[in-house]
């Protein structure tokens, strides 16, 4: 018994000592990037916007912190030439997404030659949902600060290949709204008021396509009411962006992961063995229940997507992406235990990132750093739910979210 009661109490001691030491890491690392943290504002390109119409361009070779940093928040907005918010009503704030990629030295000012997209860790196929950020009307109150000792690490001079450069791109959605005649369906981009029947190759849509983003391109406008007059805009995509410098020594990198509930896997066995494919479509549509149909949470569209992680870790932060008529969203692990909650916050007022009736803000996860690990080859499930009570056309369903391969007494 004696022998029994000195290894409890060695062990005791060994796990005191462990959580010591990772404590200690912790506080350390938390006084060093409280201490060194950097905060900038940038703004993009001026946007030109006339009543009802749409843009949607992409921006290279955008300002953006430089060096082997630490990325801690990123945080956007649309503003006008006098640095004031612009309401959802006015300008409607569709998406915005930010891209890293490395370009060769030396090419002329925004040119696209030699580009090397590098995509987060998501599973999406080629370049679909490859951003490191991104949000849309819910941007204003969400919170993307991501705690210490862990950070997103960019601008590694080990892996940016001899010749290149590290660069960023930024792509903004907008759709101004003013003297529109259908508001809701302008934001959710409804072909009939767009009156848009090709995509962007000029093939023909769908007729089961009702809306989405391929209704609503650069350079299109919504349906107007007769006789609306109004002037052309200039605004601007406003964004924050904190960060560290990098040190080995007190910072402990996550990984990026987006999640569609619209992928989908197809299986391929080949001669090397069984892969796995995705296939994102990013967007889709939310039917109108009928009478018949209604379940006993009232008229409410449930969907589903199983995700097949290869690479596991510790959930470190969680947010949703959805569109208005959201419920909310839920990322499952494989034992149905709930990773996350992330659900729309709806304003109910007139001012900037309160306007009434749109998705202003998106509850967000910060698991207690160790009590959530994904296991190598876990498959998780993401559920998305959307009121139907009407049709929703192009809503989105992502799940944004950062894994930590180990813990900061893990990683020193």
């Amino acid at each position: 018994m004696m022998f029994v009661s000195q290894q409890w109490m060695l062990s005791l001691e060994i796990l005191a000592l462990v959580f010591l030491l990772g404590t200690t890491f912790s506080l350390a690392a938390t006084r060093k990037t409280n201490k060194n943290i950097i905060t900038n504002i940038f703004m993009s390109p001026k946007i030109e916007l006339n009543p009802g119409f749409v843009s949607n361009k992409v921006y290279y070779d955008v300002e953006f912190p430089r060096g082997h940093i630490s990325l801690k928040s990123f945080n956007a907005e649309l503003v006008d030439d006098a640095g004031n918010s612009i309401p959802l009503y006015q300008t409607y704030l569709h998406h915005w997404i930010v891209i890293r990629y490395h370009q060769p030295k030396n090419v002329t000012p925004n040119s696209q030659s030699g580009i090397i997209f590098q995509r987060n860790n998501g599973f999406c196929q080629e370049d679909i949902l490859g951003q490191y950020y991104g949000l849309g009307s819910e941007t204003r109150s969400t919170n993307t600060y991501i705690p210490d000792p862990y950070g997103i690490e960019v601008g590694n001079p080990a892996e940016i290949p001899k010749g290149y450069v590290e660069k960023w791109l930024i792509n903004v959605h907008a759709i101004d709204t003013r003297g529109v005649d259908d508001r809701v369906g302008c934001i959710e981009c409804s072909c009939d008021l767009y009156n848009v029947t090709k995509d962007e190759n000029g093939n023909a849509l769908s007729p089961n396509y009702k809306g989405g983003l391929q209704c609503c391109p650069d350079n299109s406008k919504c349906k107007m009411r007769k006789g609306f007059l109004g002037p052309k805009k200039s605004i601007y995509l406003k964004y924050t962006v904190m960060w560290i410098n990098w040190d080995v020594n007190f910072m402990v990198p996550v990984k990026v992961y987006i999640f569609d509930v619209t992928d989908t896997l197809k299986l391929s066995d080949k001669s090397k063995g069984i892969s796995i494919k995705h296939d994102c479509k990013v967007e889709y549509e939310v039917e109108p229940c009928s009478k018949s149909n209604v379940n006993g949470r009232g008229c409410v569209d449930v969907k589903r997507a199983s995700f097949p992680m290869k690479s596991g870790g510790y959930v470190i932060y969680g947010v949703g992406h959805l569109h208005t008529g959201a419920i909310g969203s839920t990322l499952y692990g494989q034992d149905g235990k709930v990773i996350c909650n992330s659900n729309p916050k709806y304003g109910n007022g007139k001012e900037a990132g309160n306007e009434k009736g749109y998705v202003v803000g998106m509850t967000t996860c910060y698991p207690q750093p160790g009590s959530i690990k994904i296991l190598n080859g876990e498959t998780l499930i993401l559920e998305v739910n959307y009121n139907n009570s009407r049709r929703h056309s192009g809503v989105m369903g992502l799940f944004y979210f950062l894994v930590a391969e180990k813990l900061p007494h893990q990683h020193v």
